[in-house]
């Protein structure tokens, strides 16, 4: 693979399975295992923090949509992929009891590592292999591409040293530029990868990226869907690998996709979107399937951007 990129003719690929797709997919959190750790009260204090946003957010999309209901969806992210990991039988029903005392509703529940892999398919790779490196203007190849370094950014890095040819005289320090800067530049540069002991190992932006194109329904394997959620009966098992990647837990729920999607999140996770937003615009998405999406929008009175990025909502509290 080597995050080489892939050229195919837009008739090569093969069509597209349609998905679902709700006006707008809202995550009502993204916590580590080291909160869960904190018991019930942190959750609790979480979604009673988070809960007002979300009503907030509902409100003002359901005026948006007028002339039909509005079709809304919420999903939780759970970082089962770096651990130390708790159970879901001692993770999950705290979870939902938090949310639930909160008057925040859960329909869908997803595995961060199946953002990795899920059902056979690795989606970390089927993306890697659709990123497009921009690079900055005057590139003469001297830095080696993202799939080699496993690094991305959106402009043009500040030479690591000072130093010139032998013999030559030192070449002046540069700033660090970024392409299409708007006057000034925000300089950004994401580390998607590092190999501990030769084992790929995402990291969690990149992971995060993968995540929002799963929740606007923008990845296909092969023209089929992946990913997609799955209903758990019975008593939560002990291990996280046996769940589904996403879990629905409301039968009643929305489609998990959206046309958009919306994140209220931690302040702290600012620094993580900021890169998401960074990888994502140097992603391709399938041939005709954003533009698909657009069109579905379009016929439902919803004008979207083509590009998925600009999809993306946010909201960062405390």
């Amino acid at each position: 693979m080597g995050g080489a990129a892939t050229f195919r003719e837009a008739g090569a690929e093969p069509r597209s399975a349609s998905l679902p797709l709700s006006h707008l997919s809202i995550e009502v959190g993204h916590l580590y295992f080291e909160d869960f750790r904190d018991g019930p009260e942190r959750l609790k204090a979480h979604f009673a923090q988070l809960a007002p946003w979300v009503s907030a957010a509902i409100d003002i999309h359901r005026r948006a949509i007028t002339g039909r209901s509005p079709r809304l969806s919420t999903c939780f992210l759970i970082d089962d992929y770096f651990g130390p990991k708790q159970p879901p039988s001692e993770i999950l029903p705290m979870l939902l009891a938090a949310a639930e005392a909160n008057g925040v509703r859960i329909d869908y529940i997803a595995r961060e590592s199946a953002c990795a892999e899920a059902d056979g398919v690795e989606l970390a790779r089927l993306v890697e292999e659709r990123i497009v490196a921009d690079p900055p203007p005057g590139t003469n190849g001297s830095r080696p591409p993202v799939g080699e370094t496993g690094w991305l950014s959106n402009g043009e890095r500040s030479p690591a040293g000072a130093g010139g040819e032998a013999m030559g005289g030192l070449q002046p320090w540069r700033p660090p530029a970024q392409n299409a800067a708007n006057r000034h530049s925000i300089f950004v540069d994401v580390q998607l990868w590092d190999e501990p002991d030769r084992h790929r190992r995402w990291s969690c932006a990149y992971l995060a990226s993968v995540w929002q194109l799963l929740r606007l329904g923008l990845l296909r394997h092969d023209g089929r869907a992946v990913a997609v959620p799955r209903p758990w009966e019975g008593a939560y098992p002990s291990e996280w690998g046996r769940l589904p990647a996403v879990m629905q837990v409301n039968p009643a729920a929305a489609p998990f996709s959206a046309y958009r999607s919306l994140s209220v999140l931690g302040s702290r996770f600012f620094a993580t979107e900021q890169a998401v937003r960074t990888i994502l615009g140097q992603v391709a998405i399938e041939a005709g399937l954003s533009e698909d999406v657009v069109r579905r929008g379009g016929d439902e009175g919803i004008v979207l951007p083509l590009a998925a990025v600009d999809r993306l909502q946010y909201v960062f509290i405390g």
